[in-house]
Formats: C-alpha cells, structure tokens, sequence
C-alpha cells in the first residue's frame, strides 16, 4: 500500500507554506529521517525528513509551489515490492495542489496616466526589460543577498526559470552573478506613493487597485504579498481591533547603566559584547517577576498568569519581523542573555528559527532605539498581555536636587492589554522597571 506524504504543520499557525526545493526524485530509495524537501513557512525555511521508507514514487506538488496547504497530498512513497503503477491514482480524491506562479504572473509596474482612461482602473503597463523582477524564491533571495549576487544575471532551473537556492550556490561557486557596485536607479526603492497636494496616502488595508484614486497616483511597483507580510497582517490587524490597548510612558536616567557596560565590556578575558538592549531585557524581566499580575495573557476562559519569563525580542529581518524568545530570561545572566540574543537574531535573519524559538512567549519587547528614535507606541503581540516599546537614548537637561543638570535619558513605553493589566498593574510595572535601569547593581543581585 502506498504510503501519503503530506504537506507538514510545521508550527501550530501554520496554515499553508512554499515547497521550495525537492532534495529527492521519482525513484530515488528513501529511508526514514532522509530530508527530503525545503518548506518555506511565514517566518523560515525548513527541512522535512522523511518518517516512513521506501521508493519515491510520485511527486505531486513540484518545487516552487506556493500556497500549498497544511495536509495537502504532496508526494507518494511505494513500499516495498510495489511499482511505480500503484502510484498512478494518488491524489485523485485529495484536494488539488496549487501549481507554481506562472512567468505571467509577475507584478508589472503600474503606469498611471495622465488622463484618466475609460476602463475603473488603471492598467499594467509591460515591464521593461531591465526593470523586470526576478521570478526567485524567499531563501534564493535571502542568500543572493547576504553574497553580493545580482539575481537577474543567475540562471533559474525551478518552475518556469524561477531561481532556487541551488542556483545561487552553483552562481556563487563558479563566481558569477556578482552585484554591481553602484546598483543602477531602476533598482532604487520605489518612492511611497502620496495623493497630490500633500495629503495622506491612501490607506492600502481599505482600498483595491480597482479604486479609482490609484489612477491618480504616479507609477509604482507592485509588490505581492510574501506568507511572512499576509502573517504580520493579519495578526496586528487582529490584535489592534480586538485588544482594548493602553499605554503607560515613563523616561529613564541611564547614566549609571552606561557606566557599568563599559566596565563589564572592559573587564580582562570579557567575551561578551553586552548592549545596552541586553541590559533592558534582563531588567523587564526582573520587573515581570517582582509584579507577576504583568506577567499574564488573556483567554476566554480565564488569565493566564506565567511563573516564568519568555522574553520575546523583536528582529527586522528581510520582509518582515520576528520575535525569537530568551526562556526564563529572569534566571538568566546578561553575559547569556547576550549570547542568547545574537545567536537567535542571527538565525532569525537567516531564516534558520525553530517554530518553537520564535512561537510563545510571555511578553514582548521592541527596541527602536538604535535608529535614533525617540519614542514610540507597538501593537500588542497577542495573546501576550504587554509589549514595551524602548527609544533612544539622549542626552537632555532635567532637574536634579532643585538645579538643572544633563543626564542620558531614555523613552519607555508599555502597551497592555487592559482585559488582564490594569492601570494600576502596569504603573507598577514600569515603576520597578525605572528602579531597575536607573539602580543596575539591583541586576546583579
């Protein structure tokens, strides 16, 4: 009897990923723990091993295919003693897998004209040949990326010329494909597109392309939407409608923080790095702990209130953002935390991330700071309870003992779900917070 390989549930949201890559063939012998396949999800690029042994003997759902949903019929495995005949009707009954993005389907820059033409919406002028996107894959990208490879100059060998990670290995091997130095301007981001007059631009989650407005914008890129941005999507779009929000601001003197760093950095045989965001975490952390009715998510049912810290940490990758998690953070140490936080971030931009480093977690924090901004307000990652927001530090005149002084402040601002945090609880919150920042020996305690 024939043996099903499904399309894997690779994290417990996962509803549909990208067959990026087949590492096997129709025939090829299997053995159970064998990978077999890439799966690219919302937030990485995985590999599946194969449970079961035998003979591949069909392959249903081919390299490239995106949007392919969880349990969909992907591939047949012959058991011993049958032939390949016996995989002839596979997937006859399952639902149909979707097939690879066509060449045609590429985004086309859309051309605004200066009259507007008689049909509701503006059509899609052809792309020049120099501007035409490369039809590649997330992790072909990814890796094109971090070595300098022009991906239009790579030969794809994928579904309809789309370009896989293989072909950017062998490009990178035979020395070819290398990026200008000076990218040429039709590679330059496209301008955000703004109606004229100066008013707001248009609101994307609200309008279609078919709305007459779009004919009065100027020519932009159309960028479809990747599994990783519907993901963020949906789920701030979820946590902003339904999470009653509340902010709780407060500024944090850091001088003393900045003092210790150097002296822990400089320390003789140091070898650690720790950033000013370690120490932030390891005193949220802290503060979760001594005010536990923080430390809480919100369910139908009832408040879940955690006895550990699962410090979530937010990382800009390519595309998108991700949160990988330091568990029971508060036990922790800085000099772990650190290493913990480098190694996770650079798995996350590399796409590299187990389901379960970046899936839970306690409570949220996003640093802005090092892109010089001074404050700001983030959307709870629900069913978290709160997320702090943390901005640069800077130095700004304040009152000390009745005289102006300079200190290097810093904005904090926590964003609860006010269904389990009250007012009350979240000042207390960002008051052992202050004491914590302002007082880190209490870190070392």
């Amino acid at each position: 009897m024939t043996i099903d390989v499904l399309m894997p549930a690779l994290s417990p949201t996962m509803t549909e990923g990208t067959l990026a890559k087949w590492h096997v063939k129709e025939g090829d012998e299997i053995t159970a723990g064998d990978v077999i396949a890439e799966i690219e999800t919302d937030k990485a690029t995985m590999e599946v091993e194969a449970v079961d042994e035998g003979i591949l003997g069909k392959i249903l759902v081919p390299d490239g295919s995106e949007n392919v949903a969880v349990n969909t019929l992907i591939a047949v495995i012959l058991e011993d003693g049958e032939d390949a005949s016996a995989a002839e009707g596979a997937g006859s009954g399952s639902a149909p897998a979707p097939a690879p993005a066509p060449e045609a389907e590429k985004p086309a820059a859309a051309s605004a004209p200066k009259e507007a033409p008689a049909a509701p919406a503006p059509q899609a002028s052809a792309p020049a040949d120099k501007g035409d996107r490369v039809f590649a894959s997330p992790l072909a990208k990814r890796i094109a990326k971090d070595n300098g490879l022009d991906l239009a100059k790579v030969s794809g060998s994928g579904p309809h010329g789309r370009v896989v990670k293989a072909d950017v290995e062998a490009a990178m091997k035979a020395g070819t494909g290398k990026a200008e130095a000076a990218a040429p301007a039709a590679e330059a981001p496209a301008k955000s597109a703004a109606p004229a007059g100066g008013g707001a631009a248009p609101a994307a989650a609200v309008l279609s392309q078919d709305d007459p407005i779009f004919k009065m914008l100027p020519e932009a890129e159309a960028i479809p939407h990747t599994n990783m941005r519907k993901t963020i999507a949906r789920r701030l779009t979820e946590s902003a409608r339904d999470v009653p929000h509340f902010n709780v601001q407060a500024d944090v003197a850091i001088d003393n923080l900045m003092a210790m760093r150097k002296q822990l950095n400089e320390r003789d045989g140091a070898d650690y790095k720790i950033s000013v965001n370690d120490f932030i975490i390891k005193a949220s952390a802290l503060a979760l702990k001594r005010v536990p009715d923080a430390n809480v998510a919100f369910t139908e049912q009832a408040i879940l209130k955690f006895d550990r810290v699962d410090m979530a940490v937010a990382v800009a990758i390519d595309g998108g953002l991700i949160t990988p998690i330091i568990k029971d953070c508060a036990s922790k140490g800085l000099a772990t935390i650190s290493a913990e936080m480098k190694d996770l971030a650079g798995r996350a931009r590399d796409g590299k991330l187990k389901p379960e480093e970046y899936q839970g977690g306690t409570f949220s924090i996003s640093n802005l700071g090092m892109f010089g901004v001074k404050s700001f307000n983030s959307i709870i990652n629900s069913p978290q309870g709160g997320i702090l927001s943390v901005g640069a530090g800077e130095a700004r005149p304040v009152v000390k003992d009745g005289a102006v002084a300079i200190a290097t402040m810093l904005s904090l601002s926590l964003a609860v779900d006010h269904r389990c945090i009250d007012g009350a609880v979240a000042a207390g919150f960002m008051k052992e917070l202050k004491t914590l920042i302002e007082d880190p020996i209490a870190l070392m305690l």
